[in-house]
């Protein structure tokens, strides 16, 4: 196995283990489904010994036993079910939740630059369908393999105690059917499952493009357009499921052939050959019980299946989630911290806020070249600096170094101590980003704005508000309460940047980076949004403005091109 190979496999049994419940409760639900599947064995064959002995006539007292087994097993095949999928779902679902955190946080690490794929219905894909897809490994992988092995050789070990010769058709049965219906199973699955995972993609996409972009898609008159894409994913991944469930449906077909056959043999073969060493009701109860065994080994093909699925899906997962970090990315709670800082609170804000930039050069994950580089500055506490330049100079890759998104080479240093040395979570609290395309949930403006301080009050948010000239907006369209919709779809470009910037202030950073606000805000509009977001920061804070577009004179800042 080749390296790569092998940090693939690794990756992925990572992931199925994240996907695992605890073993103590996976053993619990495997012996209360054994217990179940026992009960489908006992009770065919305890009613057709009970049907043959009845037929002969003996002293009720002779069947009173099976009368109260067959009720018995037949009580504790249901009873026994229930709580065996009771069981076994609450701890596969209990599981999920910590495994949609954990697959979460191995993504954010990663965002911007690390991801192997910038197509958001993939990722969707794997965030929803493949994340539920890995409940199956303990539900439908391990748990029927290991009930259905014990079941079926504790099934032939007591035809065997009756009749050996019987007890070896059905084994030879088994061996044979079952060996052709798990290369039907997994062949075909091997071919839908390649297919399985880009039709979903594909869906995902089409319908996130449909409801992410209806006012573009609407205005060019591209709505049929959308509708006839995501008709066409429909199509395509409805074809791939048919032929999957075909495909169970041909395996499930070999497998009652094999029982039916296994069930002949035995009375063809058996009964000739032991004359009158059985009984006819044990002979009954052995022809008929291969039914049952072949029923309980079912699983052992679809458990296969479902095992390809649920590796494809770890595959993908851990495709996006499980490999090497680059390193222009940070990684969080790398920074082991100076022996000056070490002691404090991890949430502790640094007294002196002062940025020192010498020759830092920054580079994107994969980059061959630096998008920024040789930058040098100060910003002591109270300044403004504007860093100006065209479009793709690298404005933003200093704003994700400076919140350390992105690693850096040279020096850089926030009150006197070089950030690399220091806890991400302090230089996070100490240096707040208004991004240039801030995202707005589809929640009301009170939500939007409390994620950047949850014990805020209605009083301390419209004081935000205010701050950047939106509280007589907000209170004319129903105050905090005003809907915003899906991604900011209710307000404006101008508005959503204000809102971003009043998130800024209510975190209370000592030093703001204002990411191009005006990009999209047009002639007059964009200055005056400039005047207003620089006046809403107090006096005491450091502002570092990037902008590739002409400031307006007066505002008494320093700048700085790139």
């Amino acid at each position: 196995m080749t390296a790569s190979a092998q940090s693939t496999t690794v990756g992925r049994d990572r992931v199925i283990t994240r996907a695992l419940p605890p073993a103590m409760r996976n053993a619990i639900g495997v012996t209360w489904g054994t217990l179940a599947d026992l009960c489908v064995v006992g009770l065919l064959g305890l009613s057709m010994w009970l049907i043959v002995s009845a037929a002969e006539q003996p002293p009720i007292l002779h069947l009173t036993f099976a009368i109260v087994g067959v009720r018995a097993l037949a009580i504790g095949r249901a009873a026994l079910r229930y709580v065996h999928r009771l069981n076994t779902h609450d701890a596969v679902l209990t599981q999920l939740a910590p495994l949609r955190a954990e697959t979460f946080e191995a993504l954010v690490p990663r965002v911007p630059g690390a991801l192997p794929t910038n197509r958001r219905g993939e990722l969707l894909s794997a965030f929803v369908d493949d994340v539920d897809q890995l409940q199956d490994e303990a539900l439908r992988v391990r748990g029927p393999l290991v009930t259905s092995a014990i079941v079926v050789l504790l099934s032939v070990a007591a035809v065997a105690l009756i009749s050996p010769l019987s007890a070896l058709v059905l084994a030879a049965c088994l061996a044979v059917s079952g060996c052709a219906a798990v290369w039907l199973a997994t062949r075909t699955a091997g071919e839908h499952d390649r297919q399985l995972s880009e039709a979903r993609a594909r869906l995902s996409d089409a319908l996130l493009e449909r409801f992410t972009r209806t006012e573009t898609l609407a205005a060019f008159g591209a709505l049929g357009q959308a509708r006839d894409s995501i008709a066409v994913a429909e199509r395509a991944l409805s074809r791939i499921q048919r032929g999957r469930a075909a495909a169970a449906g041909r395996t499930g077909a070999l497998l009652a052939c094999g029982s039916g056959v296994a069930t002949l043999a035995i009375l063809l073969i058996v009964s000739g050959a032991s004359g009158a060493g059985i009984t006819a009701p044990l002979m009954a109860a052995v022809t008929v019980l291969p039914a049952a065994v072949f029923e309980i080994f079912a699983q052992v093909p679809a458990a296969l299946v479902a095992a390809r699925a649920v590796r494809s899906s770890a595959d993908r997962i851990a495709g996006l989630t499980e490999g090497e970090l680059p390193a222009e990315l940070v990684v969080e709670g790398a920074s082991a911290g100076s022996a000056s800082v070490a002691t404090a609170g991890i949430g502790e804000q640094i007294v002196d806020t002062t940025i020192e930039l010498h020759g830092v050069a920054v580079r994107h994950p994969g980059a061959s070249s630096d998008a920024v580089s040789g930058v040098s500055f100060t910003l002591r506490p109270g300044e403004t600096l504007i860093v100006t330049g065209e479009s793709g100079a690298g404005k933003s890759t200093l704003a994700l170094a400076l919140t350390r998104f992105l690693t850096y080479r040279g020096s850089y240093r926030l009150g006197g101590v070089e950030v690399s040395s220091l806890p991400i979570e302090w230089v996070r609290a100490t240096v707040g980003l208004c991004e240039q395309q801030p995202h707005l949930f589809d929640t009301d403006l009170r939500q939007n704005l409390k994620f950047a301080r949850d014990t805020a009050s209605d009083e301390e948010l419209l004081s935000a508000l205010d701050r950047v000239g939106l509280r007589e907006w907000a209170e004319a369209r129903g105050g905090l309460d005003a809907p915003i919709g899906e991604r900011g779809a209710l307000v404006s470009g101008g508005q959503t940047q204000r809102i971003a910037l009043a998130r800024v202030l209510l975190a209370d950073f000592p030093v703001v980076v204002l990411d191009e606000p005006t990009a999209g805000v047009d002639g007059p509009l964009a200055d005056t949004l400039l005047h207003d977001l620089l006046g809403a920061v107090p006096a005491d804070r450091s502002v570092l403005l990037i902008t590739h577009t002409e400031v307006p004179e007066g505002l008494g800042v320093t700048k700085l091109a790139l």
